[in-house]
């Protein structure tokens, strides 16, 4: 078993816990005075920063939310007042993909980029990631930040990272053979999408020594008949991880699975919330996760609102690490749920039920209003040599049994539906 820092990564929990106030009183120390969007938090709520001495204090501080960091930054263009330093002391810009509403600018200091590559360290590490292991990243880099921070983790951890940008899918494949590649970070949807290249040019697969699949960007890595359908066409273990461009990279797998992934709460606070009343949820039950950073000074969020469902599982890990568990990894989205003739419906458990299938190529989740009440339809591409009428039926049934909901299932055209390297966007939400 590999550990990226060991003594922390099993730290007893007490220990633990006056880590992270230590590193808090820092950095709220640091920022305030100068961070003017958290100054000015603390001053509207009447705390002082020098009160905020144990976890329990913590509670007190106002939560934050995506939408106030976004009108930080309209009233005070282009990159708001979340800056704990003048513009100068910057040197990486990113963005959110924009997925969910208008990208959110995000920059960092030469120091919180170093303290994001540590953070990738234990998500490489944990993954069993060593020296002698060469990584691709088929990633066309742009201010997204996707798998930048991945890049200085392999740096920190002395791994060969080989990027693959600039082509196409075959051009990928035949570069991670040449170079006897042995491991791949990627979303879920481009590793599937690297096999189903591989069979329409006949290329083996097998003629690439890949050990380790890393995968994230987008929900998938932790769905599993996602996951195993990586791991079987690629013949690998697929590792989840989950981060965000505001937060940083806060969890990850380790080699004992299907364990859930790990919160380094070396560098954040982790809260579990119910999204309604904002109280907090027992070990065990799903809610919203909180986060707070502690190693990013010049661009904090402090109680930050994710808006991903997760559950928290404090008991240990075999592989000896005393950080708790997201049990599932990061479950869904609250706002991504939706109301289908009364049933609450996650994306996340639409794909898994169709990826059981294995003549499922590409696929396309429409929900709409037809007649006053919800409608679910699905568009599927097969396989060749898919039995249309049996696949059709087989997704029908799964999704009628599973979560109880009549569907509408379309088979369209081989290479009608659209394919992504980045975050896929198979899920839609129509009046």
């Amino acid at each position: 078993m590999r550990y990226f820092d060991h003594a922390v990564e099993t730290m007893p929990t007490k220990a633990i816990e006056t880590l992270q106030i230590e590193k808090l009183h820092s950095m709220l120390k640091k920022i305030y005075g100068r961070n003017r969007f958290y100054t000015n938090k603390l001053d509207s709520a009447g705390i002082k920063h020098e009160e905020i001495n144990t976890l329990a204090d913590l509670a007190r501080v106002p939560l934050t939310t995506k939408q106030e960091l976004i009108q930080a930054q309209q009233d005070d263009p282009p990159f708001g007042s979340n800056a704990t330093y003048p513009e100068s002391a910057y040197s990486r810009f990113h963005q959110t993909s924009g997925t969910t509403g208008k990208p959110l600018r995000v920059l960092d200091t030469p120091e919180s980029w170093e303290w994001w590559g540590r953070c990738w360290g234990f998500v490489l590490t944990g993954a069993g990631l060593t020296e002698n292991d060469r990584l691709f990243v088929p990633f066309s880099f742009g201010p997204f930040i996707g798998f930048w921070a991945a890049l200085e983790g392999a740096r920190i951890i002395n791994t060969m990272m080989i990027p693959g940008g600039g082509r196409d899918s075959l051009e990928r494949l035949h570069l991670m053979k040449e170079l006897d590649v042995t491991a791949i970070c990627c979303t879920p949807t481009y590793a599937l999408r690297l096999v189903e290249v591989a069979k329409q040019a006949e290329f083996d697969l097998s003629e690439i020594p890949l050990r380790i699949s890393i995968l994230s960007g987008e929900p998938g890595a932790n769905v599993p008949a996602t996951k195993a359908r990586v791991e079987s066409e690629w013949g690998v273990k697929s590792y989840d991880h989950a981060g965000a461009t505001e937060v940083g990279a806060h969890s990850f797998e380790c080699e004992i699975q299907p364990n859930g992934t790990h919160v380094n709460e070396s560098e954040f606070i982790v809260e579990v919330l119910n999204p309604e009343t904002l109280e907090p949820v027992d070990a065990g039950v799903q809610g919203e996760l909180i986060i707070t950073n502690l190693g990013r000074i010049g661009f904090p969020v402090i109680r930050y609102r994710t808006g991903d469902l997760v559950q928290l599982n404090p008991e240990p890990c075999e592989c000896r690490r005393t950080f708790p568990r997201f049990e599932g990894g990061v479950l869904g989205r609250a706002d991504d749920m939706v109301v289908v003739r009364g049933i609450n419906v996650f994306p996340s458990a639409i794909e898994n039920l169709i990826r059981r299938s294995d003549d499922t190529e590409e696929f396309r989740i429409t929900v709409s209003t037809v007649k006053q009440m919800g409608h679910l339809s699905i568009e599927l591409e097969l396989k060749k040599d898919a039995d249309t009428e049996n696949a059709k039926n087989t997704v029908f049934q799964q999704i009628r049994n599973e979560l109880g909901l009549s569907s509408e299932i379309k088979v369209v055209p081989s290479g009608s539906l659209p394919r992504f390297e980045m975050k896929a966007r198979r899920f839609h939400v129509t009046n």
